[in-house]
């Protein structure tokens, strides 16, 4: 966003039960009954779910019915049982008829009508047409459908949309049904048999313009736009069926069948929804001004998607990541100079976020999620990758997230995890990095002194750290000699010391002159 199978199983499985919810969802499929006479929604769930433990009953998060909107379950079943069922403080609880066992796996039909207090946005975009974007992040499915909106419990899923037959439909997956009733409705059908988050699944009704941009590596790239702003949009969306190579090289093959890029109502900018992902409709150039959204978009189909965070805590996993495989990739078609002007950029946001938040990257405190779209996440996350990447090496790096990816593509990761992987790869012990720069609050505050002995040809610089705790790292200075600018690299570790270089010719210095620490300057 932007403002291996059985250890998949048991990994799964494990997080699932210690959130008191001793299931693990395997397959959700959804009808959807849309009308342009109410913004009221009916809908049948049907959930595959499996037992990790003996239960008497099983729970799904559901908005409750309150002020004329909110979901209404009516009528629980399994198979040809109608199941006792309970709803309340947000969730549904089904009584079942037969005591499950662990292992045990089962499917449940869920009856339900309402308007969407959430998740679902039913509205009229911004020519006046009516809409229905779905717009789950964080746990706003839940407004919408009868699911488990946790991270951590991951589902295939299909969606049955029925709606007025003069609207598109598109959604997670690939088109697997499309069928004209004579009352004036259609019913469309997209099924993803990848392991998804309920943050990511949606679907998109409106009138769309489609373009489809044919096949890249395997994948097929398409855009879904308004009409009237096809011509601008079909220019600016056609960008990602070049950058789809970039990332399938150097990370791993796109995990999904197709990349559809969604004019849509999202209420943020771009919304990585699993190889459909939604775009605010305010976002149109045609002047491709919005290369960086997408690159961070599309790298989420990798980083958040198919390796998801095991919880909010955990998000930068998922932004962060985005975040900075955005900026390798502008590294990569740009050039160093590109990539370093959007480093400082993103420096400067950590650095005006810390005057306001004491809290680290990885944060279990912050309980709104909302909250969590902060410099924290994106751009702190970010500058760890870029300081990791620093500390490793590139080919190091790159080959420690790829086995990150291969490890956890398709189920949940820790921070934990990630190191542990990035240790593996590089063979070098990694906790002192990780608790420095994501379990600690804050970043190297640094005065820098200098006395020049001109006679000596001696700079002597005195590194002061005022933030309260002492970081570690590696402060590369720019110095002038004789031979002309040489950078100097020393090894910062204690709150204030002092390091000399000899065969200087002047007092001016450039600290940090590659772009390789996130720091700040004090105030004189």
């Amino acid at each position: 966003m932007k403002r291996i199978l059985i250890l998949l199983v048991l990994i799964k499985s494990q997080i699932a039960f210690t959130q008191d919810r001793p299931i693990d969802v395997q397959h959700y499929r959804f009808e959807i009954s849309l009308s342009d006479s109410t913004n009221r929604i009916e809908g049948r769930a049907y959930i595959t779910a499996r037992f990790l433990g003996p239960a008497s009953e099983v729970t799904f998060d559901l908005i409750n019915p309150k002020n004329d909107t909110g979901m209404l379950a009516y009528r629980a079943f399994e198979g040809r049982r109608r199941l006792g069922s309970v709803q309340r403080d947000n969730k549904i609880t089904l009584t079942l008829d037969k005591k499950a066992k662990p292992g045990d796996v089962r499917t449940f039909e869920i009856q339900y009508s309402g308007i969407p207090r959430d998740g679902l946005i039913i509205s009229k975009n911004k020519y006046g047409d009516r809409t229905f974007f779905a717009d789950n992040w964080p746990d706003r499915a839940r407004n919408w459908i009868p699911c488990v909106d946790d991270p951590a419990d991951k589902a295939s899923v299909e969606f049955k949309v029925t709606a007025p037959s003069k609207y598109g439909v598109v959604s997670n997956g690939v088109l697997v049904y499309q069928k004209n009733h004579e009352d004036g409705n259609m019913s469309t059908e997209w099924k993803e048999t990848a392991l998804l988050p309920t943050k990511v699944m949606v679907i998109g009704v409106a009138d769309f313009a489609v373009q489809q941009l044919g096949d890249t590596l395997g994948v097929a790239v398409s855009s879904w736009v308004y009409p009237k702003d096809k011509e601008k949009l079909f220019y600016d969306y056609a960008l990602a069926k070049d950058m789809l190579p970039y990332f399938i090289k150097n990370i791993a093959p796109f995990p999904y069948r197709k990349l559809a890029n969604v004019q849509s109502k999202t209420i943020f900018g771009g919304m990585e929804n699993a190889g459909c992902i939604f775009y605010s409709e305010a976002v149109v150039s045609g002047k491709r001004e919005s290369e960086d959204l997408l690159a961070h978009e599309i790298a989420h189909q990798w980083f958040g998607n198919t390796a998801t965070e095991k919880s909010f805590a955990h998000l930068w996993l998922s932004e962060g990541f985005a975040t900075y495989f955005t900026d390798l990739y502008f590294l990569d078609k740009y050039g160093q100079d590109a990539m370093n002007t959007r480093l400082k950029e993103e420096r400067d946001q950590v650095i005006k976020f810390s005057k306001r938040s004491k809290l680290p990257v990885v944060d279990s405190l912050t309980k709104n999620f909302m909250q969590l779209l902060n410099a924290n996440s994106y751009q702190k996350g970010a500058w760890s990758l870029h300081m990791l990447r620093g500390l490793l090496g590139h080919a190091t790096f790159m080959n420690g997230v790829r086995a990150y990816f291969k490890q956890y593509g398709g189920g949940n990761a820790s921070t934990d995890d990630f190191r542990k992987v990035m240790e593996q790869a590089s063979g070098k012990d990694l906790s002192g990095f990780f608790r420095q720069w994501l379990y600690t609050a804050g970043h190297p505050v640094l005065q820098v002194k200098q006395d020049l002995d001109a006679t000596a040809g001696r700079l002597t610089l005195t590194v002061t750290q005022q933030q309260p705790t002492a970081f570690s790292f590696p402060l590369e200075v720019q110095v002038q000699t004789a031979a002309g600018a040489v950078v100097k690299t020393f090894q910062v570790s204690q709150q204030q010391q002092v390091f000399t270089v000899d065969g200087v010719t002047g007092s001016e210095i450039v600290l940090d002159p590659g772009t390789r620490l996130l720091f700040e300057v004090a105030m004189k």
